[in-house]
């Protein structure tokens, strides 16, 4: 055995006498390989998975950039997932599954708030464990991702609208529990099975904990960054990357999304400048939910946009920096009126889209809580605008305009706290 092979022995890539094991030169690659070693330590190279299939050219143009010669394991086959770069394997309806409600909106409310509330606090604990040195504690977060996806399967309007409630002093947790539930909604329209959602889950919930390894006064430097500070920043990529590599029994593909969620489709981002192809499905994913997340939040440094500006701009940067197709099926996901927005009908009275209608997306069921001049209704009016299609109501109950939380003196936690009660 050469000193090269002692070397990748002794760091755990496994035996090399294995007559499936072949040592390749890089410029011999192929799509579908297996790369069980490198000529290198595997801890000098951009690569998150100790092992990995190379899934596109853009594979064996960074495995050039590191390495001459890796050892494949040719017994090795090439598996479609969802972790692959493929996005029409996402989005192929063949083996989709049709996700139906199985739970009223008003029902849900009530049965997750508890959950919803301890998964915001174990968030933040996490999170604070982290920026103490502490390890990840994965089964608080897979615990907390369970709890999510079994409500988003059996009505994901209930968490969305819960989302929309801020605190700003607690934006990193809040939004990373946010993304988690935004990705498995999101999942879940895209017919993704449960194993899956639990996945992605756990890559929203994880995407930013290396912003944990970034110094307060520079997370939260409420005017502009310099370009230092912006570097430091940028920085929580690589430092999620490495905290999660020594987090055992972690999922590789939140390893991936950690390290990868600020690449663009048109190789524009970073850490890597990743393109197209070289970019993870997950990855894909969380980048579109972390974006239109962090748009719709109060910062110490911008003003949240509305749902209907962010989703505006992720439509005009698909194919550029978002997957083209992923980012069409996520405007389809959070629709013109996502649960908890607060918007102004034609009439002037002003109402919580509380559930929307998938098929008249454009017609959701809202809570009117102002009347026509503003004013606090005596009793809440809960009102299905699908109904202005068969001529129940008028078209003066069309929405108008989508307004931020708190416009006209109207609070999401206020109706969280005292209970969402429908009146049918």
């Amino acid at each position: 055995m050469g000193s090269t092979e002692r070397t990748l022995d002794l760091i755990g890539v496994g035996v090399f006498m294995s007559s499936s094991i072949q040592k390749v030169p890089v410029a011999d690659l192929r799509v579908g390989m297996y790369i069980s070693a490198l000529d290198r330590p595997w801890l000098e190279t951009p690569f998150i998975m100790q092992g990995f299939h190379i899934e596109s050219r853009e594979d064996v143009d960074v495995v050039a950039e590191y390495c001459e010669y890796v050892y494949v394991d040719m017994a090795r086959k090439a598996k479609a997932s969802a972790h692959s770069s493929d996005v029409s394997d996402v989005l192929s309806p063949k083996g989709k599954i049709r996700y139906q409600n199985t739970s009223s909106i008003d029902a849900e409310h009530k049965r997750i708030l508890g959950a919803f509330h301890s998964a915001r606090r174990l968030t933040k604990t996490l999170l604070d464990d982290i920026r103490l040195g502490g390890a990840i504690n994965t089964e608080h977060a897979k615990q907390m991702v369970n709890d999510c996806v079994q409500s988003v399967i059996r009505h994901p309007d209930a968490l969305m609208w819960m989302a929309k409630i801020r605190n700003e002093s607690e934006y990193t947790a809040e939004h990373c529990l946010n993304v988690c539930i935004l990705a498995v909604a999101f999942g879940r329209q895209l017919g993704m099975p449960e194993e899956e959602l639990h996945k992605l889950g756990l890559c929203g919930l994880l995407h930013d904990v290396g912003k944990m390894r970034i110094p307060s006064e520079v997370l939260n430097k409420p005017t502009r960054l310099s370009i230092d500070e912006m570097r430091i920043m940028m920085s929580h990529t690589i430092q999620g990357r490495n905290l999660l590599i020594s987090t055992s029994g972690i999922y590789s593909g939140v390893i991936d999304v950690a390290y990868s969620h600020h690449e663009r489709v048109d190789g524009k981002g970073y850490p890597r400048k990743l393109a197209g192809q070289g970019i993870s499905v997950f990855s894909k994913i969380i980048a579109i939910v972390d974006a239109y997340d962090a748009m719709t939040a109060d910062r110490c440094y911008q003003v949240a946009k509305t749902s209907t500006e962010a989703l505006k701009i992720i439509y005009q940067e698909r194919g550029t920096h978002f997957d083209e197709m992923l980012a069409l099926k996520f405007l389809q996901t959070v629709g013109l009126y996502p649960p908890g927005s607060i918007v102004e009908l034609h009439s002037g009275a002003v109402g919580i889209v509380v559930e929307t209608n998938h098929k008249l997306r454009h017609l959701p069921k809202v809570l009117l809580v102002r009347d026509s001049e503003k004013n606090p209704l005596e009793k809440d009016i809960y009102i299905d605008l699908a109904q202005i299609e068969s001529g129940e109501l008028s078209k003066d109950h069309l929405i108008k305009q989508v307004w931020k939380d708190r416009s006209f003196g109207v609070t999401l936690r206020q109706y969280q706290e005292r209970g969402l009660e429908l009146r049918r």
